[in-house]
């Protein structure tokens, strides 16, 4: 059985990537798209409460999708097996693991939200372009360093 080696380091950089990330996607970004699609109106403030507890919610969920990725992808590695060096590139395996993460546990999500929850496909195309991009963006910290 192989030893995973996790980059605490890097699970922590990703976290706070992936949350500025989603500030910038959900408020400049898609925020006033985004928040009439749900619903919300746009020029309503949450409470400063709803928003601490959304951003602390934020930073744990930030946590386990660093953490678990980063497990997932050390696995994938064939150094862990004591197999050598991949032949695969940064980019490559950035992208394939960030796609293969998104289609296989984000997008059936995501198009679930739209059969089942009566979502529109433009709150879809917001939240799972904002998934993969998150992949992406957490593959290539822990990938790099």
């Amino acid at each position: 059985m192989p030893e995973i080696q996790i980059n605490y380091l890097a699970v922590i950089i990703a976290v706070v990537a992936n949350f500025i990330l989603g500030f910038i996607w959900y408020t400049p970004l898609f925020g006033r798209i985004w928040a009439k699609e749900m619903g919300f109106d746009p020029d309503e403030k949450p409470p400063g409460s709803v928003m601490a507890r959304g951003m602390i919610f934020m930073v744990i969920g930030n946590f386990f999708l660093a953490y678990v990725f980063a497990h997932n992808i050390a696995v994938w590695d064939p150094e862990t097996w004591g197999l050598g060096p991949s032949e695969m590139s940064n980019i490559a395996n950035i992208a394939s693991a960030a796609f293969f993460t998104w289609l296989g546990f984000f997008l059936p999500v995501d198009l679930g939200a739209v059969a089942w929850e009566k979502k529109s496909w433009k709150l879809f195309g917001i939240n799972t372009s904002y998934h993969f991009l998150s992949l992406v963006v957490v593959a290539a910290i822990l990938i790099y360093m």
